[in-house]
């Protein structure tokens, strides 16, 4: 094959999937030349989360599968989603689509992907039979479940064809659809191309405790349809019959490869572009990456080997010498409560190759680990119904295992684990291929303070996540070397974790920070214990953030309840419950932006922020907006900022139901709840989620059922979308789930953690948590509905007390030399410029000229 470095003026990708999208991501983030890329997809859609198709049956919309959108954000590149290439003319290098849209290129990369076998066999295409390959193929199925049970009035009957790793993350979709499954297999056991058959038995089982069934060595050969027409029931070589009223299909997958055939590019008798160490075909200006791709004589239907063949192609259109190392098949199967994972040469197909196996028939565990004929080197590996030591041991293939294999094997409790370092060039994360020494080199020379920063900066964990924990391991190896903290400890004052001193402090019922101190820890504080501590007392005390000790623990935002901004000024954010505020207050705080010089700007929250009050302003200010019935918006603080909503079954012809007045509900509620970071919800009154609730602390979408209640969804740096929690819950339902979210949230995460990583840690994950919160299980229900109903007893608003009481007032003072009226010959002028208007009182007295961070004494 040709090694000629072709010229990429323009390059043009077919096929939108997720090695299209690690593509363009690694080109656009290596090159600033003046390249274009353009990419052709057959779905009308972003490229999205293959991997993470399932989770569209635990409520995950279409949009929660996008995978990141900045690479085609990038001016230089342009995506035609919907237009599908239909020929290649190599000779004058243009591709056209079905829209007969004929575009040029330089450089073309073949990333079609596969598309979703059917066995060949009479009725395989009748209606109610399925594929599970893309999100339509989703849509179809929920739709037809949904339309098939009201036709039929009963529980339906599914069969899943085809036991491997897509197989069974069917049956769990279709179980999550509350259709009853079997899983029909033509091999001894399920999962039989990843595991052994001692492996597959217990997995067997794992699977039938699930209330899933299975059937082996059974091959279809009919399925017949009923008076209808559709699907009706399956039949086998063995002449047996099993009705069916949804069938899905996961019998394997084949490669896109008609377009290269076509062109007469070089594909392989078993189907697939051939391709060479480069990721180049036989023509030179033609690449292919992902599971078109065909190396060596085989195609893998797996995302990690598509993303290595990216950066490869990436690498190579770029001038690179990177070469493609072959395929790694490490799997893990993305089926809740069932822990299976297979890497390496796990059927010991290697000669002389040892077995050590421990298993545990009763406790559903079976792991084996592949040795070499002299027990020293890793050589691959299966992992079922605890698959914990997978992140550490798959980075090992091929290298020392470094202690007793026993170790990795026994129940927690047993041989210790060997705790040597992986050696830079091992591959943690096989998805995104990164190395421990670019983790280490991230922490290092990249300034990441912990695994998610390091997650972030370097898609470490980022598409599976099965690396994470070995990813967390080597963080805080690193920072440890580099002298930095990394145990729970909350601060040099304090060696308890916050949730340690939070109970530590209920039990003892102390009440003020020396007092605590004292008792627990050590010195004066801090910044980093006395506000967590505020925080702390504030749910378990409830007293004023200014009132007596409590006032100096605060930070600098609530020690004045206002956010410092940029210029040194302050913001001045209004409650607006839901998003309410009638004509009148509107038009005061029109009136008293326009007084005192205020920006304003609405947030995403729906309300709006006033920036640029000065200090001795803020109670004048505050004042006005009280008298007209606001309250603090609490934006300065760790604690509930806004409750966002549409308007739900009021006003739109969509809404199920009142969506305005929950969000109202639920925001006078938690008004003023501190916890250890900010707390975000949003009421959605339909399925169309205007509200964007799935992205907040607490997501509330309407359906005809009820409400479901989705939890653990941030923005910010590392967005997360929430998790469903609960479906169809009435409003006091509703209303005292969150409350004991909330509650359990406050009492156990740790000092500035956002819901979205408290939750990623919590013990037993979204069942754990429905256990907590439903059923009791830690016998905390009753404390944590009490002390939710005594913060909304004792709830005020913080600047309406504070404007009746002189002492608190008295903080709000600019200049101790002139505590009522500013310096007439003080002027605040611009710097950097930033610059805001002189307020009506400024202009008319001239003592004000703009407002800045730099004083000018007028003599």
């Amino acid at each position: 094959m040709s090694t000629d470095t072709p010229h990429i003026g323009h390059v043009v990708v077919v096929g939108a999937g997720m090695a299209a999208h690690r593509f363009v991501e690694s080109v656009v983030s290596r090159d600033t030349g003046p390249l274009r890329i353009t990419v052709i997809g057959d779905e009308r859609r972003l490229p999205y989360d293959r991997v993470g198709l399932t989770s569209f049956f635990a409520g995950a919309a279409p949009d929660d599968l996008v995978l990141d959108r900045a690479p085609f954000d990038d001016p230089r590149v342009t995506l035609l989603p919907g237009d599908p290439v239909t020929s290649i003319d190599r000779r004058r290098r243009t591709v056209h689509t079905a829209s007969r849209t004929e575009i040029a290129y330089d450089a073309l990369v073949l990333a079609t992907g596969s598309y979703a076998a059917r066995p060949a066999v009479d009725g395989a295409e009748l209606p109610g039979c399925f594929v599970y390959r893309t999100i339509d193929d989703l849509e179809g199925l929920s739709a037809f479940v949904a339309r098939r049970r009201a036709e039929l009035g009963r529980e339906l009957i599914g069969r899943v064809v085809g036991g491997g790793l897509l197989g069974l993350e069917a049956a769990g979709a279709l179980q999550g659809l509350d259709v009853a499954c079997t899983v029909v297999h033509s091999g001894t056991h399920l999962m039989s191309a990843q595991i052994d058959r001692a492996g597959g038995e217990v997995l067997g089982r794992l699977i039938s405790q699930r209330g899933i069934g299975v059937r082996t060595e059974s091959r279809t050969t009919r399925l017949d349809p009923d008076r209808t027409g559709q699907v009706a029931g399956l039949e086998f070589r063995d002449g047996s019959y099993e009705s069916a009223d949804v069938v899905i299909f996961t019998v394997g997958v084949r490669p896109h490869d008609a377009l290269a055939r076509a062109a007469s590019i070089d594909c392989a008798p078993t189907g697939g572009v051939r391709i060479d160490e480069t990721c180049r075909t036989t023509d030179p200006s033609i690449l292919a990456i992902g599971e078109v791709a065909s190396f060596e004589g085989r195609c893998v239907g797996l995302v990690a080997p598509g993303y290595a063949m990216a950066e490869v192609a990436a690498d190579r259109l770029l001038g690179g010498e990177a070469t493609f190392p072959g395929f790694d098949e490490s799997t893990k199967l993305k089926l809740s409560g069932v822990d299976v994972a297979s890497f390496g040469d796990a059927m010991a197909a290697s000669p002389d190759a040892l077995d050590v196996v421990y298993t545990d028939p009763v406790g559903g565990v079976y792991k084996k680990l592949v040795l070499s004929d002299d027990a020293t080197t890793l050589l691959g590996g299966i992992l079922i119904g605890d698959a914990s030591a997978y992140g550490a041991l798959r980075p090992l293939v091929g290298r020392p295992l470094g202690g007793d294999p026993a170790a990795y094997l026994l129940p927690q409790g047993g041989v210790e684990a060997p705790t040597g370092d992986l050696p830079d060039d091992a591959i943690v994360c096989s998805c995104s291929s990164v190395t421990a020494g670019r983790i280490r080199e991230a922490v290092h020379e990249d300034g990441c303070a912990d695994a998610g920063e390091v997650k972030a900066c370097t898609r470490a964990g980022a598409t599976c996540g099965s690396c994470f924990v070995a990813v967390k391991k080597i963080v805080g190896t690193e920072l440890s070397a580099l002298g930095k903290t990394v145990s729970n400890a909350l601060c040099e004052h304090f060696d308890m974790s916050r949730r340690q001193l939070f109970d530590a402090i209920a039990v003892s019922e102390l009440t003020t920070f020396s007092t605590i101190v004292a008792r627990f820890g050590r010195g004066r504080g801090c910044d980093v214990c006395k506000p967590t501590i505020a925080s702390i007392l504030s749910g378990l005390v409830g007293e004023h953030v200014l009132d007596g000790e409590t006032a100096t623990l605060q930070d600098t935002n609530d020690h004045v309840m206002a956010n410092m901004q940029k210029d040194g000024s302050y913001s001045v954010v209004p409650r607006m419950a839901g998003g309410e505020v009638t004509p009148a207050g509107l038009i005061v705080i029109g009136e008293v932006a326009q007084e005192f010089g205020l920006y304003t700007k609405l947030t995403g929250g729906q309300r709006i922020d006033m920036f640029g009050a000065r200090l001795e302003q803020l109670p004048q200010i505050w004042k006005r907006l009280v008298d007209a019935g606001f309250e603090s918006g609490q934006a300065y603080g760790k604690s509930l900022r806004t409750v966002k909503s549409c308007v739900g079954s009021t006003w739109c012809r969509y809404g199920v139901l009142d969506a305005v007045g929950m969000a109202v509900k639920l925001e006078l509620r938690y008004r003023g709840l501190r916890a250890p970071h900010k707390l975000k919800l949003g009421v959605s009154g339909c399925a169309r989620e205007c509200a964007e609730a799935r992205g907040k602390d607490a997501g509330i979408i309407a359906t005809e059922n009820g409400w479901n209640l989705y939890v653990g969804g941030n923005g910010g740096f590392t967005p997360r979308h929430a998790e469903l929690l609960a479906e169809g819950l009435g409003d006091d339902e509703l209303i005292q789930a969150i409350d004991r979210f909330f509650m359990y949230y406050i009492r156990t995460a740790d000092r500035l953690q956002r819901t979205a990583p408290w939750f990623a840690d919590l013990d037993g994950g979204i069942d754990g948590l429905r256990e907590v919160i439903f059923d009791d299980s830690l016998g905390l229900c009753a404390d944590l509905d009490a002390a939710m109903a005594k913060h909304v007893e004792g709830y005020e608003d913080e600047w309406a007390a504070t404007l009746a009481d002189p002492e608190k007032l008295t903080r709000f003072h600019s200049f101790v030399n002139a505590p009522d009226t500013p310096d007439p010959s003080l002027a605040y002028v611009s710097e950097r410029g930033q610059v805001r208007p002189a307020s009506r009182a400024e202009r008319e007295d001239g003592s004000v000229v703009i407002a800045g961070t730099t004083l000018e004494v007028r003599r």
